[in-house]
């Protein structure tokens, strides 16, 4: 889940991690009475999931109440790559004596959490990765031992920020830390970390990707699912509690497990196709399911064929095969679906097809020998 930057404040705050006052607004004159109460000047930052807002007129600074009903009433319904301005956050002003960058994200092949920490903030890390590599510090934690305060100061000196920021610095890099362990997130970012004038140092943005699995141990998170932007498809699929993402290509995709349908993507892009989602049903493929996934991917009018990749473990293979001959049974479908089905009980689950075989249902041994088909079939 990626949190709006006034969400990120917002858990940032939770964890003791210093941010702006500021307060998220869906009109002109609740931005005014914010403004008012927090007092000037004040920043009205458009909010949107994706980069380059100052670039877009999304940012302004505002010294009185007209400005603000000026640049809010300028910024909502604004159009930033694709995005349309539906809140504003507006925060107090911070004077500035230095940017600087942190985070921490996991290292999947180093089994560790990574942090990066780099004086040159606000701009985006991958420009200082490619122009200054060497401007990155870069801290692997042991997720078994944690961050101390001792690494926090060896990393801040590392990454040569002001010594009059090091305390500060030290003091949110472990807050921060913990906000990304403890509040279960894939990725915690500050950019810029500020260093203020009279010896502050905040977190003037925030990007917070937090993991979608982990909302059974936190029943808040449900504030943050719902204002989750999705297109209509996988809003549809969301509400079926499907893993649906939806692509721009024509060939639809059913897969049980993340990985196996990230690979049926892949394969489909590698024998010519253009796949239209990435749905993985999990371990469950019976009717009930199987219907609510061909339903979310029959009302995408782009899609022109599908393609069923099942490889059977716990969910057997005649579960499957009669999941998808229910589901046939009760959605429309105008487009050819072809099925691969291995794994266990597999030869079962061909048996029960074989039946059904038809030009609107085919089936094939392998993963490359049924991408060829449904991609052929789409393309004619």
């Amino acid at each position: 889940m990626d949190l709006f930057e006034y969400q990120g404040k917002q858990f940032f705050a939770s964890f003791g991690i210093p941010v702006s006052d500021g307060d998220a607004v869906t009109t002109v004159d609740d931005a005014v009475a914010v403004a008012d109460r927090i007092g000037y000047p004040v920043v009205v930052k458009a909010q949107v999931q994706v980069g380059g807002r100052g670039k877009a007129g999304g940012i302004k600074l505002a010294d009185n109440a007209d400005e603000v009903r000026t640049h809010a009433g300028n910024i909502l319904g604004m159009d930033i790559k694709g995005h349309t301005v539906e809140i504003i956050w507006v925060e107090v002003a911070s004077d500035i004596t230095e940017e600087y960058y942190a985070s921490f994200t996991l290292d999947r092949s180093a089994k560790k959490h990574l942090g990066m920490l780099s004086a040159e903030g606000g701009v985006e890390i991958e420009t200082v990765a490619e122009e200054n590599p060497d401007a990155i510090a870069k801290i692997w934690v042991d997720p078994v031992d944690g961050l101390t305060e001792a690494q926090a100061r060896e990393w801040v000196a590392a990454a040569n920020l002001n010594p009059g920021a090091t305390e500060g610095a030290v003091d949110i890099l472990q807050k921060l830390y913990t906000a990304y362990t403890d509040g279960d997130a894939d990725l915690v970012e500050i950019n810029p970390l500020i260093f203020t004038p009279d010896g502050r140092v905040h977190a003037l943005d925030a990007k917070v990707t937090l993991d979608g699995n982990s909302t059974f141990r936190h029943p808040d998170y449900e504030q943050y699912d719902s204002s989750q932007v999705r297109d209509e498809r996988e809003t549809e699929a969301h509400a079926k509690g499907l893993q649906y993402v939806g692509l721009d290509g024509y060939v639809g995709v059913i897969a049980n497990g993340a990985g196996l349908a990230m690979s049926t993507v892949d394969i489909v892009n590698q024998v010519g196709g253009k796949p239209a989602n990435f749905l993985d049903i999990g371990g469950g493929a019976n009717a009930d399911v199987m219907a609510g996934a061909l339903e979310v991917i029959t009302n995408d009018p782009n899609v022109k064929s599908i393609f069923i990749n099942i490889f059977g473990g716990i969910t057997k293979g005649e579960e499957v095969a009669n999941g998808i001959v229910t589901a046939m049974g009760r959605v429309d479908i105008d487009v050819p679906i072809v099925v691969r089905l291995d794994g266990t009980n597999a030869d079962e689950g061909r048996a029960i097809l074989e039946p059904h075989l038809s030009d609107a249902l085919m089936m094939e041994p392998t993963m490359v020998a049924a991408a060829e088909k449904v991609v052929a079939l789409a393309k004619s």
